[in-house]
């Protein structure tokens, strides 16, 4: 099986690769996810208990405040922030909270990521060419 390619829109600058992390859930970075170890606290929240941290982080749009943005530049500050994240539509709580704590960030992504990408699989993110590589879990070079 080929890498999946994937292309779509600069949000933030940079690259990063690592492990998915899915959710179709919207997330509220504040108030939902707690800076010191980048753990979903947000009991409602499909990702309840798990961290963000180090993860290539797929999810719809996020939701609530704008405190979010610096929730997200809190988890930069902490190092329990995303590797990268990826979203259907971007919103400009996330935009801001990714680029002010140069998180690389992608959106509008074709095709779906939500039909392509998994939790567990290796994801090689590039902004800056506009293009998502999946690696599927378990399945080497």
């Amino acid at each position: 099986m080929q890498d999946i390619i994937l292309k779509g829109h600069k949000v933030s600058k940079g690259k990063a690769e690592g492990e998915a992390l899915v959710t179709r859930d919207p997330i509220a970075f504040f108030g939902g996810v707690r800076p010191e170890d980048g753990v979903v606290t947000d009991k409602s929240h499909e990702l309840y208990g798990i961290s963000l941290a180090g993860k290539v982080l797929l999810f719809p749009q996020e939701k609530g405040s704008a405190g979010g943005s610096s929730q997200i530049y809190e988890l930069m500050v902490c190092k329990t922030a995303p590797l990268a994240m990826i979203n259907l539509k971007a919103g400009s709580i996330v935009a801001v909270g990714a680029i002010s704590s140069s998180i690389p960030m992608m959106d509008k992504l074709v095709p779906d990521p939500f039909d392509h990408i998994e939790t567990g699989d290796w994801v090689s993110l590039d902004a800056d060419l506009g293009t998502v590589t999946v690696r599927k879990r378990g399945r080497t070079a």
